[in-house]
């Protein structure tokens, strides 16, 4: 079976961007965006889905350096995923850190849709805004062309929430991409496409 990869360069007036992933990976990443705790919430997105991932991403307005990643990791994620034939295509995951509990759950179904539950007590998150944070989410469910909802359970500390929320994304995407072996070759769908 072929690896599950894209790569996907993006240059605007704003932000210049280049992102290769690699669905079947190991959790390897290289990520520079400038922002470190972005670095560090997309370092949890590769490791945690066993996805390798290497972003490089420049720009001067953290806003637009956030959704053009986000843009592009989505494209990136549906070029890889493909035709979706075999996947398990739905999953979720609960992630607790420390006193932080999220919830993610997505349907790799083909249609971006973004619903979230998310509060945050500080206006950033380290180097971060954290209402970036829901941001990223909305932008890469609509270019990755999935179902996304995301819930923040529980959590006192604004870093611990914004990451288990993405540890549970990476959690959620691996067991959503995975290949189940009774419906090998079959797409995932009563359509049988998803498109």
């Amino acid at each position: 079976m072929s690896r599950r990869i894209a790569t996907i360069k993006r240059e605007t007036n704003e932000t210049s961007v280049n992102i290769e992933l690699d669905l079947d990976g190991r959790g390897d990443f290289e990520i520079t965006t400038g922002l470190r705790m972005f670095d560090h919430l997309l370092t949890q997105l590769a490791r945690h889905g066993a996805f390798n991932m290497k972003v490089a991403a420049t720009g001067a307005d953290p806003h637009h350096l956030v959704e053009d990643v986000a843009i592009c990791l989505g494209r990136a994620f549906s070029q890889a995923i493909g035709e979706k034939r075999g996947i398990v295509r739905m999953a979720h995951a609960v992630v607790p850190m420390d006193d932080a509990l999220a919830l993610v759950a997505v349907d790799v179904g083909g249609r971006g849709y973004f619903v979230s539950e998310m509060l945050f007590d500080d206006k950033n998150i380290a180097d971060l805004p954290s209402n970036m944070v829901s941001h990223f989410l909305e932008s890469f469910a609509s270019e990755a062309r999935l179902n996304l909802h995301a819930k923040i359970i529980w959590g006192s500390d604004d870093h611990h929430k914004a990451e288990a929320t993405f540890k549970a994304l990476a959690r959620a995407l691996d067991a959503a991409t995975r290949f189940d072996p009774r419906i090998t070759g079959k797409v995932p769908s009563t359509k049988d496409v998803i498109d």
